[in-house]
């Protein structure tokens, strides 16, 4: 009778499932895996931060002779690295020129992005498809390709010594055009609609209603862009030849072989453990906007 109310169940759709338990243990099993892959990744990305993070405070003699930790040994620890590093270098003014381009550039950079991926998304005009496909083949040219003939073309504006050369030519930023391009496919046409109904300008679409709606986008975007600036080196290399507009880049590598020929590590890993900072906490602040805009159409619904 048993095996019989037990087929009807099976039948019916109504038999017991397995324990949530053992479902539970056989998918920890399989997760466990990964995580322990992904905190070594973390381990060995974060080994050369936290090197360069005791290196900041080590003597000259202890640099390469010694490898204490700063909690091993704190009275050996210095911050003589530091004040040579603004004694002997405009450091400070090095970081306020990276700090400026980089959010002038980065602030450009997205406002125009997102105005050219709104209007590639929303607007039906002939040869759209056309204008999109030559921007994206200009993605497969190097950079440095192009920099003989901009620099002939800073030179007759007269911009060479100007950060105009900087910001000018990389204000117009492909990749960012497609990722906005892509967003601003998500934004419903009906609320685009009922803005006009109301009045709303196209501009006024692009920033109350656009915007808001791929804010996953503009952090993500911000972030990278913000980063390929602060480490620009060669084209601003290039074009500033007055150390007082130097950028945190051209300022480290002048660094190489100072004084004396004879590079203070010390002192260079001071300075880079400082510029990194203004990345790290931009990242802190943008991370959940970052991992939101990566996975921006990885799950459907």
């Amino acid at each position: 009778m048993t095996r019989r109310n037990e087929s009807v169940q099976s039948l019916n759709g109504t038999a017991k499932a397995p324990p949530r338990n053992r479902l539970n243990r056989f998918g920890q099993f399989r997760v466990f895996p990964i995580y322990l892959g992904l905190l070594l990744a973390a381990i060995t990305s974060l080994a050369p931060f936290a090197w360069l993070l005791c290196a900041s405070f080590k003597t000259g003699d202890d640099l390469f002779t010694s490898t204490f930790l700063p909690w091993s040994h704190p009275g050996r620890l210095t911050l003589a690295n530091f004040s040579r590093l603004f004694s002997r270098n405009p450091f400070g003014r090095w970081m306020v020129n990276s700090i400026f381009l980089a959010c002038a550039q980065t602030a450009i950079a997205v406002t125009l992005a997102s105005l050219g991926g709104f209007a590639l998304a929303k607007y039906r005009f002939g040869g759209r498809r056309v204008i999109m496909a030559l921007m994206l083949g200009t993605m497969l040219l190097p950079v440095q390709v192009l920099m003989p003939s901009t620099y002939e073309l800073m030179f007759r504006l007269g911009w060479i010594d100007s950060y105009l050369a900087i910001l000018v030519p990389g204000a117009a930023n492909v990749f960012g055009l497609f990722l906005f391009r892509q967003a601003m496919l998500n934004v419903p046409d009906e609320l685009l609609q009922a803005g006009r109904i109301d009045g709303c300008s196209e501009l006024g679409l692009w920033w109350i209603i656009a915007v808001p709606l791929v804010r996953p986008m503009i952090g993500a975007f911000t972030l990278l862009c913000f980063t390929a600036s602060w480490n620009s080196f060669l084209w601003p290399q290039i074009v500033l030849q007055n150390e007082a507009k130097y950028t945190l880049p051209i300022g480290l590598f002048n660094m190489n072989g100072q004084p004396g020929f004879q590079t203070d590590y010390g002192v260079l890993m001071a300075a880079t453990l400082l510029s990194v900072l203004p990345v790290v906490i931009l990242f802190f602040a943008l991370q959940r906007d970052f991992i939101a805009g990566l996975t921006t159409g990885a799950v459907k619904g």
